[in-house]
């Protein structure tokens, strides 16, 4: 299989060239030439799923002999499928933070740097560059901790993640690096795109990405969700609903994505928090971007979702989709009201979701499973949810562990010059 730019203006790749670049040479993202229509896959275990679903996209390239392995090592924790409320026995959720740092990213962020470990060469690592509103950073650090193939250098916006986050952005061992920038997370991510538009830096650093433009980030996105669709078909015969809290889109592709290939997935509703592009797009038919907006759910933080480019490359019938847009004050009381009603504790995203599930008309959802992507856990937010729902959150045994290490970070201003003199730094200072 060959992976072309959606701006077709970029020589094909392979699929490993594709990772490797992160980004097209002329600015766009890796799509499949060809969509492959996949009848379905088998496996007992996620990894094993993963294995089988992906092999097309693998096939004929260098990693193939090495996707087995790859899945093995990325999706080695759980992914249930809960019924938080017994009261609502048509809402299931798709647990998506039992993970090392506690978020849906660390799927993606696991899968991509196994690859990277494969594809890179020790003696001249390649360096990831990763934006982050929140959690993908953490996810990235975390993964790519102790490679030697493979280098990660994060940007996140200052005063914009909880404390938590901020922690598990800036743990990290060698050879992971945390780069606190003068601005919002569309800042973190405008630095990005041009490091990587500016040949002299992206060669010397071999930069390459682990956003959500990365192709490697979404196929394993998309064999969680298609995995969970796949047992909920085989449970009830009816192909589920998705709700999915989205910023950056890449979330809410994968599951459009996903259906796309011929997997039981049915009408798919991205969330949105005040950040209202996507919305705004949904109601008019028109795309503007916009400066993000903070919010009590972070990492949703985003004005100019990325992935937006991938969703539109798609034929009008195979991209149809919901979005619904949910204010933190509502956040708020959705969170109060699931807790009160259920015991269930949601994050502020993951809460997005179920708000937007409570919106859906009645008929929609008796007429099938509903699975709300639950994208971290409520400890990272203990800050915003624990005075809500009055109760201290446990922290899970890979989030506690992570309280125990030192913080250490970089603050840069938001301009490539910064970011440039940052990346010929080899050393971290206590934050």
């Amino acid at each position: 299989m060959r992976f072309v730019s959606t701006r077709g203006k970029a020589e094909p790749a392979t699929l490993s060239q594709a990772i490797r670049n992160g980004v097209a040479p002329d600015g766009g993202l890796y799509m499949p030439e060809e969509l492959p229509r996949i009848a379905g896959a088998s496996g007992d275990t996620l990894a094993e799923f993963a294995a089988d679903m992906l092999r097309p996209f693998f096939e004929g390239d260098k990693l193939e002999s090495e996707l087995a392995a790859i899945c093995a090592e990325a999706f080695d924790f759980p992914v249930p499928l809960v019924t938080p409320d017994s009261a609502r026995p048509g809402l299931r959720v798709l647990e998506l933070f039992h993970g090392p740092t506690g978020a849906f990213k660390d799927f993606g962020a696991r899968f991509l740097m196994a690859c990277f470990d494969r594809i890179g060469d020790p003696s001249d690592p390649l360096t990831v560059l990763a934006a982050t509103s929140g959690d993908t950073g953490g996810a990235v650090g975390c993964a790519a901790e102790g490679r030697e193939a493979v280098r990660a250098v994060i940007l996140y916006p200052k005063g914009r993640v909880s404390a938590f986050q901020e922690l598990q952005l800036t743990c990290w061992g060698e050879p992971v690096r945390a780069l606190e920038v003068e601005g919002d997370f569309d800042d973190c991510q405008r630095l990005v795109k041009a490091a990587f538009a500016t040949p002299e830096l992206s060669e010397r650093h071999r930069l390459t990405s682990a956003n959500s433009i990365n192709i490697g980030r979404l196929l394993p996105q998309m064999a969680y969700l298609a995995f969970a669709a796949s047992r909920a078909f085989a449970e009830t015969g009816v192909q589920p609903g998705f709700v999915i809290p989205t910023g950056n889109l890449g979330h809410g592709f994968a599951a459009v994505y996903a259906r796309a290939l011929g997997f039981p997935v049915g009408p798919i509703l991205l969330v949105t928090n005040a950040n209202r592009t996507l919305f705004d797009w949904h109601g008019s038919g028109s795309y503007e971007a916009r400066a993000s907006v903070a919010t009590i759910a972070n990492a949703m933080d985003v004005g100019a979702p990325s992935n937006f480019e991938r969703l539109v490359h798609l034929p009008p019938e195979l991209r149809e989709v919901g979005v619904e847009r949910v204010e933190d004050e509502t956040i708020r009381v959705r969170v109060k009201a699931e807790h009160a009603a259920s015991g269930y504790v949601w994050c502020p995203h993951s809460a997005t979701a179920v708000e937007a599930y409570a919106r859906l008309p009645e008929e929609a959802r008796q007429e099938r499973l509903w699975i709300a992507a639950a994208t971290a856990h409520p400890f990272k937010f203990a800050d915003a949810v624990e005075p809500l729902i009055g109760v201290e959150i446990e922290a899970p045994p890979a989030l506690k562990a992570i309280l125990g290490r030192e913080a250490k970070k970089v603050a840069i201003s938001a301009n490539l010059e910064a970011l440039a003199d940052a990346l010929e730094e080899p050393a971290t200072v206590a934050a």
